[in-house]
């Protein structure tokens, strides 16, 4: 085959326009073999010169690539120039703190993570076509040098430019299961655009009014419906390139068809035995079919089913299929369902909403010992009246456009985005009327039974999330004391992420969303979205983490560097107490279902996937007064 003569003009050109110049370089200089990251890290003294990452040249390294995937090559080896500029960012960002731990942890690990998942993708590309090449995922390390020689440092992305998901698994393997497991992550990042999801007609809507009886196992199955709809997501997502409408068929929407279909019938049986008749079941037929669904809200049906399963909503449940019927089910069980919820197949179901006057009082809070902080601190930011949005996220995915894949309402440093630096948020203006210029930014509530300016865009309805973007009512940002100790400054650029964008799929480990209502704040929800009454403002309550490692600024997966006290206040052994960040927010919605958090697809919009995002940018005179008023029991 000819192919490699045409395909390497394509990398000449890409060099030439400065998307690849480490390719050029490592094929110009193969003796310039870059050192093992340890040895790199080791190199690296103080005095030295600026370190920048080297990696090994994956173009060089690849078999004769067949025409029918090289742009697709190409686009992946433009992603990897990407990767090696962000990093080679961070480490400029960083400065005299890239030391040996900040480099391993904050830079070349997720290097190493992202590089193998976009290895993995070339891998899948040429597979489909031709041999499955070898050797290639070695390549995924990376060192650093100290720019004395060696490992040039790649340009920054444009902002245009495509870029790779900082959190994405790798390309699936033929060996791989039909349905993936969920990658636990730091939260917000994402991968390629996701502009197709699996749209289903809701089944809570059409259910009859359900006997006391039969609540609980309804809301499994209900439960266990979402469930399989974020599954068939993550597939989808997975497939990515691969997803002919074929392929989809058969391993996306007949799957999920079959798995409804058992689901749908143990509901159907659920209410039979509680004395519900079979005429008021009818309703439930036909809601095993779902369709994929495009960005601009296109959707092509499933086609005719496979004989396993049934039609009939009252037949008795097939023993195969996906459906787990020892499946637990995911928070308390719900009154039966109301049918005037806005619902909608990418979520949330009516389900996801309680009356908050139904919870029981629950928020306990620790006694202060004489040792304790009492003060606090407010800064006061405005409530995004400039409408700042974006759906980039700089914390996970710096140097990305729309890295986070929902829309962020932003308060505070008016520079945030996704390629913000830390020279140019200590630059810019601010919204906070102390001068604050921290970074807060969470993702935007909407009203989606209303048009919203952004159903067409990245972030918006390509990305699944439609309608009103809602102004909140009021942003109160609070640093508390600890009750057992006093607190110690939190250093400039700290970055903390609160909660878990995926924690639908992930499972709750990360999870810190608490939504309550105005008059009734004694009570919080984790999982459920609150339906307040006429007069009473919907409040979200995004609390950090208060104990600080005393040394890095940020982590590998965003996380380890800084944790949660204990229920008694206490921080583990080895952090030390920073004042506790709470945001909240207040929103003037409309009493019940009909509102919803920006997610991702496979999320379904659940409350549980709220999240907040800071980046401390106070001036040090800022912050030790914020430090005085919190240990001396003050106000401010």
């Amino acid at each position: 085959m000819q192919h490699r003569r045409r395909f390497r003009p394509v990398l000449s050109a890409l060099a030439l326009s400065g998307a690849g110049i480490s390719l050029v370089v490592g094929s110009l200089t193969p003796a310039a073999q870059p050192m093992s990251a340890e040895a790199s890290l080791s190199a690296l003294t103080v005095g030295a010169a600026a370190p920048t990452v080297d990696c090994p040249s994956v173009a060089d390294a690849l078999p004769q690539i067949p025409a029918a995937v090289a742009a697709e090559v190409e686009q992946k080896l433009a992603f990897l120039d990407d990767q090696v500029a962000a990093a080679n960012r961070q480490l400029t960002q960083a400065g005299a703190q890239a030391d040996r731990d900040f480099i391993q942890d904050s830079v070349l690990s997720p290097l190493r993570e992202k590089r193998l998942s976009t290895l993995n993708r070339i891998i899948g590309a040429i597979d489909r076509v031709a041999a499955r090449p070898t050797g290639l995922q070695e390549l995924a390390d990376c060192s650093v040098s100290t720019g004395a020689a060696g490992g040039a440092q790649n340009p920054a992305p444009s902002p245009s430019a495509p870029a790779e998901d900082p959190t994405a698994a790798p390309e699936p393997t033929e060996s791989e299961q039909a349905t993936p497991s969920p990658t636990a992550d730091a939260g917000d990042g994402d991968g390629e655009a996701a502009v197709r999801t699996v749209n289903c007609p809701s089944v809570s809507e059409k259910l009859p009014e359900v006997p006391a009886r039969a609540e609980r196992e309804v809301q499994r199955n209900l439960d266990l419906l979402d469930r399989q709809i974020a599954q068939a997501n993550q597939r989808l997502a997975r497939l990515g390139d691969r997803g002919s409408a074929s392929v989809i068929r058969a391993t996306v929407l007949n799957p999920l068809r079959v798995a409804r279909t058992i689901t749908i019938n143990r509901i159907s049986n659920a209410l039979l035995r509680a004395g519900v008749r079979a005429v008021a079941l009818r309703t439930l037929r036909g809601l095993q079919t779902c369709q994929l669904q495009d960005g601009a809200g296109g959707g092509e049906p499933t086609p005719t089913p496979s004989p396993t399963g049934s039609d009939d909503p009252t037949a008795s449940p097939s023993p195969t299929g996906t459906g787990d019927p020892t499946a637990s089910p995911t928070g308390s069980p719900s009154p039966s369902p109301s049918p005037t919820g806005s619902g909608g197949a990418n979520g949330p179901s009516p389900e996801d909403f309680v009356d908050i006057r139904s919870v029981q009082p629950n928020v306990n809070r620790p006694n202060f010992s004489r040792a304790g902080s009492r003060g606090s601190f407010v800064s006061r930011c405005g409530r995004n009246e400039g409408g700042h949005h974006n759906s980039d996220n700089v914390i996970v995915a710096p140097g990305v456009t729309n890295g986070a894949h929902h829309v962020h309402d932003y308060v505070g440093n008016l520079d945030s985005n996704g390629f913000s630096t830390n020279e140019s948020l200590l630059a810019a203006d601010t919204t906070c009327s102390n001068g604050d210029k921290s970074t807060h930014y969470w993702p935007v509530v909407r009203l989606q039974n209303r048009a919203g300016p952004d159903a067409d865009k990245p972030g918006g309805g390509l990305d699944g999330n439609v309608g009103q973007i809602v102004k909140p009512a009021s942003v109160t940002l609070t640093m508390r004391g600890n009750p057992n100790s006093k607190v110690v400054a939190m250093p400039q650029f700290l970055r903390i992420i609160t909660g878990d964008a995926k924690s639908f799929t992930n499972g709750p480990t990360n999870a810190n969303a608490r939504w309550t209502c105005t008059g009734f704040e004694n009570r919080t929800l984790k999982d459920k979205y609150p339906i307040c009454p006429r007069g009473s403002q919907v409040v979200r309550l995004l609390q950090f983490q208060s104990c600080w490692d005393g040394s890095n600024i940020d982590s590998a997966n965003h996380r380890t560097h800084v944790t949660f006290a204990g229920a008694d206040g206490a921080c583990p052994e080895g952090f030390q107490a920073i004042p506790a960040l709470e945001q909240r927010i207040t929103y003037n919605l409309p009493p019940g279902p009909g509102f919803a958090l920006d997610s991702f697809p496979e999320q379904l919009h659940k409350p549980v996937t709220d999240h907040g995002d800071f980046i401390n940018v106070m001036s040090e005179d800022l912050m030790k007064r914020a430090v005085d008023c919190i240990n001396t029991g003050r106000r401010c």
